[in-house]
């Protein structure tokens, strides 16, 4: 495993969050985390990279990242795209592709614009306009190609395709798809959409009231009647 959770536990103020929360993520898979809204999807994402305290322990290519500052946890190699995009809005498309790679050299940075402007050709269209311009799925693009950037071994994707209308979220899931089997860039997502994120994952885990409460591949969870109607809501 790339990434292992073992006994969570998080608190806000006094109230419990996550209960004794344990999975894996297998290296160089799509994993997605599915339950409804509260049951703790996004502080598990949140505890992973270092923005909310936890008791328990996370462990990245056998390293625990206990204790670790959010930054250190970057520079380890994992990105996080948060709920809500986070771009830099006054900023050009290309300015926050280059803060993207600021950790690397002025060459591997050029090479990495270019090869996302591939990717992602829209962004190349509108490399000098704001960020905050763009529509929602232009700036989703622009979000996770700012993350790529640093090259991390894990990928954390907070609700892609929140707000995005269907016809774009299918099409990112595709690019994301394109992008791990491409790069071999290991993913851990967050999603409302089950239906689409299990057909593009390989392994699930259900969260409810925080807690996992089922897990196993994508495949097995999407023929699951039981899970679907209990958890997914379809």
């Amino acid at each position: 495993m790339l990434l292992t959770a073992d006994d969570l536990k998080a608190h806000y103020g006094a109230a419990p969050v996550l209960h004794d929360v344990s999975f894996g993520v297998r290296e160089g898979e799509i994993t997605v985390l599915l339950g409804a809204n509260g049951a703790g999807k996004t502080t598990t994402l949140r505890a992973i990279s270092g923005t909310v305290a936890v008791a328990g322990e996370i462990s990245f290519d056998g390293r625990s990242l206990r204790g670790l500052a959010p930054e250190r946890i970057a520079a380890s190699g994992i990105a996080h795209v948060p709920q809500g995009r986070g771009t830099f809005t006054e900023l050009t498309v290309e300015e926050n592709l280059r803060l993207g790679g600021h950790r690397r050299s002025r060459a591997e940075v050029k090479n990495d614009v270019k090869h996302w402007y591939g990717v992602f050709p829209r962004l190349a269209e509108r490399r000098g306009q704001r960020a905050g311009s763009l529509s929602g799925g232009e700036q989703q693009m622009l979000a996770i190609a700012r993350a790529l950037m640093s090259r991390p071994r894990l990928l954390l994707l907070d609700e892609p395709s929140l707000g995005l209308a269907p016809i774009i979220t299918q099409e990112l899931f595709r690019q994301l798809a394109e992008i791990n089997r491409d790069s071999g860039t290991t993913m851990l997502i967050v999603e409302q959409n089950a239906n689409l994120a299990l057909r593009a994952a390989s392994a699930a885990f259900v969260m409810e009231t925080g807690r996992v409460v089922a897990s196993g591949t994508a495949e097995a969870l999407l023929s699951d009647d039981g899970v679907r109607r209990a958890y997914l809501g379809y």
